[in-house]
């Protein structure tokens, strides 16, 4: 059936939220305040430590399947909704990226897998528990200002744990390897804030404060691809979510995504996907 939506719906932070963070029990059986059924996106950040139950969601074309325990990330660029949930037990933490770490945050977009399967009694499933029930039992105190930098502090420290069960695993190698992982992951990042202007490798050499040819050899080494292949897959991932999401025609799409010349991004699309983006729009929704 077409999607009659014209664009893809963003959801605020819940008006309940106290200082840029609420806690959910999923136990409680609240009404949620936006249907999470349909595909949306959210200008925060949400994590799920799931302690029980069977999950099945979809972000960003991928169907996620998993049973608990179990924790998953979802990040604002990311569109996403729920397709089946059975038996939840365990919280849905909402939050505003601002009051984490760029350091921390930045590991968790690179590193953590969706979703990230958790022993369950293991030290670290513990200590999540133990975390997240203190947050979510503090919210519900009469809160003022030393209240919530309580939580904040217990929020980072919630997310720095996870941070480092991550990287726990890593090959501590040179420090030139070091280097070189955190200019792939720093240009990642940049591709997804600034696709739809930045087009040129240039552009994100140069906010790295490194030459073209050094960001280039360092991000082909790591992942297999030159750098103007991560510059255009960023642009047609989101193209992707605006063809499926939305009624927009292929002009616009072209436009949103920062391509003036509407025959150029065809071409571009199909290179990538193998599909115009008629056809893609026609395999995933119509």
């Amino acid at each position: 059936m077409k999607n009659k939506n014209h664009s893809i719906k963003q959801f605020e932070l819940s008006p309940h939220a106290k200082a840029g963070i609420i806690v959910v029990n999923m136990e409680d059986h609240k009404v949620e305040e936006h249907d999470i059924s349909k595909p949306h996106r959210d200008n925060h950040c949400q994590l799920m430590l799931a302690l029980d139950g069977t999950f099945q969601l979809n972000i960003d074309f991928e169907n996620v399947e998993f049973t608990a325990p179990a924790l998953l990330c979802v990040f604002p660029e990311q569109v996403h909704h729920i397709i089946e949930v059975k038996d939840p037990k365990g919280w849905m933490i909402s939050f505003d990226p601002s009051l984490i770490s760029k350091e921390v945050l930045q590991l968790l977009e690179n590193k953590i897998d969706n979703p990230l399967l958790i022993e369950g009694r293991s030290n670290f499933y513990q200590q999540l528990t133990i975390l997240t029930d203190l947050i979510e039992k503090i919210q519900l105190e009469n809160t003022n200002v030393f209240t919530q930098k309580s939580i904040h502090s217990l929020l980072n420290g919630l997310l720095s744990l996870i941070a480092g069960e991550l990287v726990s695993n890593l090959s501590v190698d040179k420090e030139k390897e070091n280097r070189s992982i955190i200019i792939k992951e720093t240009f990642i990042k940049l591709t997804k804030e600034h696709f739809k202007t930045w087009k040129q490798p240039a552009q994100y050499a140069s906010a790295l404060s490194i030459s073209v040819a050094h960001l280039n050899d360092t991000v082909k080494l790591l992942t297999g691809s030159p750098v103007s292949v991560h510059i255009q897959e960023a642009s047609i991932m989101e193209a992707k979510r605006l063809l499926y999401f939305t009624d927009k025609n292929v002009k616009e799409v072209a436009y949103e995504v920062g391509y003036e010349e509407p025959v150029y991004f065809g071409k571009l699309f199909k290179k990538i996907t193998n599909l115009t983006p008629l056809e893609f729009r026609k395999k995933f929704r119509d």
